[in-house]
């Protein structure tokens, strides 16, 4: 069990006053068996109104409609949270999903189709390839195994860097490239398992850094493997997800989990700039 207090500031700024549309904030903890919300603060700026809704896989969303124009929008997000997940291996696949490869039942894969559809279809061949290394068709793997070891590919593999641009890179670009960030290498996480035939998501939320570093947003994946549930798998730590894992959002594609998104009105060459503030400590 660990109690962890997040703090989450993003500030866009404008040379002048802009109108703000309707924005969509995803910034609250998912709540469950593994994690309770002791306290939620929420500031926004400019002046406006609130209302929270659950989308289609149960997130929390607050619509905030400003009803000021400004110089800035602010949201900024102080929660307290109690994560019970300290044992991610503490799992139990069922005896006909230990190895790959597997078919899930008859109920599972109705519920799962959405899950197991390709973000990037155009990349699929190409993800395809790529997976060769890891496992051959026909073989017969420990379903745990093969799931590590794409998780440890990708980890080796590939050099982290941190992007500021939105969105996500397609697979290939990260494949073509051989560098990404959080988002990108759980997006080729996600859509390899997929092309496996895993069922798999894309989450966002926060991490826990060592030492004396700040916390930061995060992203990795999740695979359902029968018995066990969805498991997380954080292939820029090489890690399974844990306590120091706090999930915000999942979605069958990444860009449904942006946690901040609306729009704006103004002149064209108003936006002058945006700034995000991390920390995840202990308390």
């Amino acid at each position: 069990m660990k109690n962890l207090r997040i703090t989450h500031e993003t500030i866009y700024s404008y040379h002048g006053q802009v109108r703000f549309g309707p924005h969509r904030i995803m910034v609250r903890p998912r709540e469950g068996h593994d994690l309770h919300i002791f306290s939620s603060r929420l500031e926004l700026e400019p002046e406006g109104t609130v209302r929270w809704l659950r989308d289609t896989y149960g997130n929390s969303i607050a619509i905030f409609e400003p009803t000021a124009e400004s110089k800035r929008l602010r949201v900024l997000s102080d929660v307290v949270v109690t994560n019970y997940d300290d044992t991610p291996f503490n799992f139990v696949i069922a005896p006909e999903a230990q190895s790959y490869p597997f078919q899930y039942s008859l109920d599972e894969h109705q519920e799962l189709i959405p899950y197991r559809l390709p973000s990037f279809v155009i990349d699929s061949q190409q993800i395809r390839t790529w997976l060769g290394r890891f496992h051959k068709p026909g073989a017969l793997v420990p379903t745990f195994d093969i799931l590590e070891a794409l998780n440890r590919g990708i980890h080796g593999a590939f050099r982290y860097s941190r992007r500021e641009e939105p969105g996500v890179q397609s697979p290939s670009r990260t494949l073509a490239l051989g560098t990404g960030s959080c988002r990108d290498f759980a997006t080729l996480y996600m859509e390899a398992a997929r092309a496996w035939g895993f069922a798999a998501r894309f989450v966002t939320g926060y991490i826990q850094l060592a030492g004396e570093q700040h916390g930061a947003t995060h992203a990795w994946a999740e695979v359902y493997i029968p018995g066990a549930g969805w498991r997380g798998y954080d292939p820029t730590n090489n890690k399974m997800a844990g306590s120091e894992h706090v999930s915000v959002a999942v979605a069958c594609d990444p860009w449904k989990a942006s946690p901040v998104s609306g729009t704006w009105k103004g002149p064209a060459d108003a936006f002058r700039s945006l700034t995000v503030d991390v920390m995840v400590r202990t308390v």
